[in-house]
């Protein structure tokens, strides 16, 4: 059974940082990508950053230069290590997987975690 372990998260004051981290474990699929979205209370969901398995990156605009995602492979892990965060980061973040054939690839997500910016 898969399961998507996230931890980390938290309050902290505008400028400070904080870094999650997920995990991916009885996973006997080919996995593709890695990586964090995010959700601000009346806000879309939004793809903060990602991972793809040659270890290519990606970040949305609003967090290049502040975030940064890293991945082993051989532990199927992530973290994303946030630095001089800002009241707009604030929201849930949930972590997601995208394993399997490249045809059909599956998601895997997990439970998501709470960022709190605030002073």
């Amino acid at each position: 059974q898969v399961q998507v372990m996230e931890s980390g998260g938290g309050l902290v004051k505008p400028g400070g940082s904080l870094s999650l981290s997920c995990a991916a474990s009885g996973m006997d699929e080919v996995i593709w990508a890695m990586g964090y979205y995010r959700q601000a209370p009346g806000k879309q969901r939004e793809l903060v950053a990602s991972t793809s398995r040659s270890l290519q990156t990606y970040y949305a605009d609003s967090v290049k230069g502040r975030f940064t995602i890293s991945r082993d492979n051989a532990k199927n892990t992530i973290s994303l290590q946030m630095n001089n965060l800002e009241v707009e980061d604030t929201a849930v973040y949930t972590c997601s997987i995208r394993a399997g054939t490249l045809a059909n690839p599956t998601d895997y997500l997990g439970q998501g975690t709470q960022v709190t910016v605030s002073a």
